[in-house]
């Protein structure tokens, strides 16, 4: 993906919305938006933007759990099953 061929003045996306919505769809890139010069804005397909979001949330579910390995919050998995399997007969 060029990004160089993906930005565009403000006044594009004005004269030509129906064919960017097109284009994004099919092309999932991203474009980006400028106004005086100045990026300002990055449009994309909602394919695309759910699957940066769901991305981001494995990201963070990630950087969790090695923040947890880290400060020692752990529990040997034979522990964590054996005291489900207790829950599991007691109900």
């Amino acid at each position: 993906m060029k990004l160089s061929r993906q930005i565009k003045p403000i006044s594009y996306l004005k004269a030509h919305t129906a064919e960017i919505v097109r284009n994004l769809a099919s092309q999932r890139e991203p474009l980006i938006i400028t106004q005086n010069g100045e990026a300002k804005v990055v449009i994309q397909d909602i394919e695309s933007y759910e699957q940066t979001q769901e991305t981001m949330a494995l990201l963070k579910i990630l950087a969790l759990g090695t923040r947890q390995i880290e400060e020692g919050k752990t529990q040997p998995a034979t522990d964590v099953i054996k005291r489900l399997r207790v829950r599991q007969e007691t109900r």
